[in-house]
Formats: structure tokens, sequence, C-alpha cells
């Protein structure tokens, strides 16, 4: 299994449009995206609701990880847009 950190960069964390464009990416991946964060349970990064009961703040470590034929570019995909803030 492929796996990802990476640092929530947006300054609303993983909420409202930030949550909404994850959700869409990781749906538009060819495998199932899993995010959590360190040390608590996982959700699949293509439930919007999912990625909003996770509570990742600005600044906060998530693990993503995804198993599967082409699981290592959408975990990269993924963290990408993690790692840019959305707010600007």
């Amino acid at each position: 299994m492929a796996e990802r950190r990476v640092t929530v960069a947006s300054k609303v964390g993983l909420h409202a449009r930030p949550a909404a464009l994850l959700a869409k990416a990781a749906a538009d991946q060819p495998v199932t995206v899993s995010i959590a964060k360190d040390g608590g349970e996982a959700v699949d990064a293509a439930s919007v609701l999912g990625l909003m009961t996770l509570g990742a703040m600005h600044g906060d470590e998530v693990v993503l990880s995804a198993e599967g034929d082409g699981a290592d570019a959408a975990l990269d995909a993924i963290a990408e847009l993690i790692a840019t803030d959305h707010d600007e």
C-alpha cells in the first residue's frame, strides 16, 4: 500500500472549498484514496462529509493511502492539492 504524509496548507483546513476540491479530485482517481489525521481513523478522501469529520486544520499532517495500479500517481495528485492554499 502506498502512503504519503502531507501538511494541510489551506488556512481553513479541509473544510468548505478545499474539501470539495479534494473530494472531486479523489473521486476522479482510478483507485480509492483514504485520508487520516496521524493516528486517527481513515476516511474515504472522495467524501466531503468524511473530510470534514477529520477536523484537519491548517498545519496538521495527514496520511494518504491507496492501493492498486495508479496508486502512486493518485497520491501525488491528492498530496499536491492538500499542500496548496486554496483560500487565496
